[in-house]
């Protein structure tokens, strides 16, 4: 299996400058860079760069993938927006790890296996799909928090009796970008369902323009002013959900009420799949023995028309037979296994024996024949 090697980094908040550019340009020749962006593959060399520096200076959401099983995905939040002292109550492991600049917290999730990347998909494409929950996070949603812990507790970085961090709502329906985070870090169904049960369901509710208004109004004239400096600057990217996260108010999770563990959730979720598996087994035993009652019932159909008049289907295999076709031959020890089920359920196998000796005598110097006569067991 050939290398191969996907980056891509965003910068949301503020656009890139020249100069920013032109320094990307000086350690990608061929990666597509724009005002907001940065893009390459490599299936041969590798980024000249270290990806978190990236993230320091330039970039809010990056993605890495490569075709080892090797999978990657940071985001930079301004301190404002996330307190690093909340993020670092969760990422805790090899897999989620955090560090803060002077302005910003930074989230990185790491996924891998061994087994390497089989299927391939639109790599621009999921990453798309994931940013959306840089904004949710900003909100004040820490489900994607919650996701980062979870990756630690499957990978096994946690010890056993590692307490269960408080847990957010809404984690047995997650959103969007979230069930793409879940999906592209490889995230054990079993082990979020197992984790969704202590969760509450999640109440949104969506303030109408008069309630905003009205909050609005209220806000200190030195906050408003303060929001316009910051749109003007470029830096609205977040204040949108910032906003909302305070009209609504934060209120810290409360962790779950049987005090869990890391390894309460891996025992849950272990008896999950064991359930799941049985499950199917009952499915497939259950598919199986449908099956084969229908094709019984084919059978003994087919046998019923065949006992009508079994002489005409001893001449259709001497004709089929003549034409020494193997498809030919095929066909006519299909028939004759009909003939024999028809002969046992009616009590002529040693008629049917006859004749089979007949018909292999006749054709003894037919060894294609014979060898598949001898294959079903026709004697």
């Amino acid at each position: 299996m050939s290398e191969y090697q996907y980056y891509e980094f965003v910068a949301l908040d503020q656009a890139l400058s020249a100069k920013q550019q032109g320094e990307l340009r000086a350690v990608s020749s061929r990666g597509r860079i724009t005002s907001s962006g940065f893009i390459n593959d490599y299936q041969w060399g590798d980024l000249k760069a270290d990806p978190a520096k990236w993230m320091e200076r330039y970039f809010d959401v990056h993605l890495y993938l490569a075709n080892w099983g090797s999978r990657r995905i940071m985001l930079r939040l301004p301190k404002a927006a996330l307190a690093p002292e909340t993020v670092e109550t969760f990422c805790i492991g090899e897999s989620a790890g955090c560090w803060t600049t002077r302005t910003h917290v930074i989230l990185d999730l790491r996924s891998e296996d061994e087994d390497g990347d089989e299927e391939w998909w639109d790599e621009e494409g999921r990453l798309a799909a994931i940013v959306p929950v840089r904004e949710e996070l900003a909100g004040g949603d820490r489900r994607l928090l919650y996701l980062a812990w979870l990756l630690c507790v499957q990978n096994r970085e946690l010890n056993d009796d590692e307490p269960e961090p408080p847990v957010p709502a809404g984690l047995a329906n997650l959103s969007g970008p979230l069930q793409s985070v879940a999906d592209f870090l490889r995230l054990d169904p079993d082990l979020l369902d197992a984790a969704a049960v202590a969760s509450r369901p999640l109440a949104e509710k969506i303030p109408s323009a008069a309630e905003l208004r009205r909050w609005v109004a209220d806000l200190p004239e030195a906050d408003k002013d303060e929001m316009l400096l910051r749109v003007l600057r470029g830096d609205a990217g977040l204040l949108r959900s910032e906003l909302l996260r305070t009209f609504h108010g934060v209120a810290e999770e409360l962790p779950a009420g049987d005090g869990r563990t890391a390894g309460d959730l891996l025992a849950a979720a272990e008896e999950r799949w064991a359930a799941r598996q049985q499950q199917n087994r009952e499915r497939e035993a259950s598919d199986r023995q449908r099956r084969e009652e229908a094709a019984a019932a084919a059978r003994e159909e087919r046998l019923d028309e065949l006992a009508q008049n079994p002489v005409r289907t001893w001449n259709q295999v001497d004709e089929l037979i003549a034409t020494k076709r193997p498809k030919d031959y095929d066909t006519a020890v299909a028939l004759l296994l009909d003939l024999q089920a028809l002969a046992v359920r009616e009590g002529e196998i040693f008629e049917f024996a006859e004749q089979m000796t007949r018909l292999r005598e006749r054709h003894a110097r037919k060894p294609s024949l014979i060898d598949r006569f001898d294959r079903a067991r026709l004697d």
